[in-house]
């Protein structure tokens, strides 16, 4: 913590912003609401600690007298051996014997309000940023292949100190590839920003799209994971509702009516659904009537209001000239043909 640790700073606080080289490319305001509010130490110490907690795993455990194997057997007789009585091998004062009051799995995890651990990431926010230890610069690397190197020579430029936290948006995986590789480096997104990953580190580097999620959060009101979740939604790539809405529609008509209009998939139950009688068989590109040879035998894989419809969908009646013509190597086929000529 610095000296001004628990005041508020009367200076403004306006910060440059650097490009992907080192230059300076603007200057920045540094909103008072998260950089410049009073630091309580102790609240810190809280959140630090339940957050450390959360990371436990909690799964140590030990055997007590009674759950560990064997000593059922009383090691020697009562008396008349000069020897403490013993009742079995498997008491705590042996080896091998069970643990007292020994650790058990457990959860440590703490509810910590999230009105306290925003405000103790604004007072750890705020003591960097008074000691200078703030910036934001426009992208990590130029390009569009990540470098390790290009990376960390900026942050070379940025602050001398050796450890550095690098906060960057959602989707960011250029800069992100470039990072993952640099030991001094720790980079998060900037819904995963908090108070203890600050402290650990000497300088907080934003880039410019990360500040502004960030900051968008405290003017909002909003959550900063609800903000960056709704700048990632609102990116290039994002269409409109009413036409993500369309498109979905048009994904359910097509499940409804796999082969066109007039047909339908069978039922979860392999049985017909309403109002269609034709059978369809997608592997012969045929279609079977109620009245046909083999319409019993048949398995439907689709189903056809008419007759009509299952032409349009390129299916062809099973035992006429057309489908014989169309697999003329099927001997039921053929034979029905024949019989009835």
């Amino acid at each position: 913590m610095s000296e001004l640790a628990t005041g508020q700073s009367n200076r403004a606080a306006t910060i440059d912003i650097l490009d992907a080289h080192g230059g300076k490319s603007g200057t920045l305001d540094l909103p008072a609401e998260v950089f410049d509010t009073q630091v309580n130490i102790p609240l810190i110490h809280q959140v630090v600690i339940a957050q450390l907690a959360a990371a436990r795993q909690g799964t140590h455990s030990t055997l007590t007298r009674g759950e560990v194997a064997g000593g059922g057997r009383k090691p020697y007789r009562q008396k008349g051996t000069g020897r403490a009585r013993q009742g079995s091998i498997r008491a705590p004062q042996f080896a091998g014997g069970g643990v007292v009051h020994g650790p058990t799995p457990r959860d440590y995890s703490q509810r910590t309000p999230k009105k306290m651990k925003v405000a103790a990431l604004r007072g750890a926010l705020s003591d960097r940023a008074r000691d200078g230890r703030v910036h934001v610069v426009e992208s990590i690397v130029t390009g569009a292949s990540p470098s390790t190197k290009a990376a960390i020579a900026l942050l070379a430029k940025v602050s001398e100190r050796p450890r550095v936290l690098v906060v960057l948006e959602r989707g960011d995986d250029l800069a992100w590839m470039s990072l993952r590789n640099a030991t001094s480096v720790h980079a998060l997104t900037v819904d995963q920003l908090n108070t203890y990953d600050v402290l650990l580190c000497d300088d907080v580097v934003f880039t410019k799209a990360a500040f502004d999620v960030l900051v968008a959060g405290a003017t909002t009101g909003k959550s900063v994971k609800a903000v960056a979740t709704s700048t990632e939604a609102e990116g290039p790539a994002a269409r409109p509702a009413n036409a993500v809405r369309a498109e979905r529609a048009a994904h359910a008509a097509d499940e409804s009516q796999p082969d066109g209009p007039g047909s339908a998939a069978p039922l979860e139950s392999g049985e017909a659904p309403e109002g269609f009688t034709i059978k369809g068989n997608k592997n012969s590109m045929k279609y079977h009537q109620p009245d046909g040879q083999w319409y019993e035998q048949t398995e439907a894989e689709v189903w056809f209001a008419s007759a009509d419809d299952a032409e349009q969908a390129g299916f062809v009646e099973a035992g006429s000239q057309a489908s014989i013509e169309a697999n003329p190597s099927d001997p039921d086929e053929a034979e029905s043909e024949k019989e009835g000529k």
